[in-house]
Order: C-alpha cells, then sequence, then structure tokens
C-alpha cells in the first residue's frame, strides 16, 4: 500500500472527512513517528508494533559499479518489531 491508497481508504471509511483533512492527519502522523525517531525514541502502537531505532557500526563496503572499497559510516536505521497482535493476524489459518 502507498500513502495515496492508505489516504483514499481512510476516505472510504470517514466520508464525513475531506481529503485535505485526511491528508493533515496521515502527514502529522507520519511526521511524528519520524521526529521521535529521529531525537533517538520510540514510538509504539498497541495492537500493531514498535518503531525504534538500531546503531550500525562503521563498516568497509564496496563500489558495486568499480569494486572499490569505500568507508561507510555508522550511523542509525529504524527497525519496526511488530506487536503480538499483529503476527497473530499474519499468521492466522
Amino acid at each position: 500500500m502507498i500513502r495515496s491508497e492508505l489516504v483514499a481508504a481512510i476516505a472510504k471509511e470517514n466520508p464525513g472527512l475531506k481529503a485535505d483533512e485526511i491528508e493533515r492527519v496521515v502527514t502529522c502522523f507520519f511526521d511524528e513517528i519520524a521526529a521521535r525517531l529521529a531525537k533517538g525514541g520510540r514510538v509504539e502502537l498497541r495492537g500493531f508494533g514498535a518503531f525504534s531505532t538500531r546503531e550500525r557500526e562503521a563498516r568497509t563496503g564496496r563500489n558495486p559499479r568499480t569494486g572499490e572499497a569505500v568507508a561507510v559510516p555508522e550511523k542509525r536505521v529504524p527497525y519496526f518489531k511488530p506487536g503480538k497482535e499483529m503476527r497473530a493476524r499474519l499468521n492466522a489459518d
């Protein structure tokens, strides 16, 4: 699902809301998650999962075009851990 499909699904479920209102809510939702992660925080959505960041150590990578060794600095990357209810829904048979 892409962002526009998410907005369309919310609009379908909530006919009383205008498209620009839904877009602002979706934008605010994602901006708040990104802002909290940028501060090193964690975002937990009960029944869905938790967003956090993890540290990746510096390493030596390879340029795929030339094969040349390239220094890759340490960095923080986003991480998502699905919640118990989400895992149960995905594995329900």
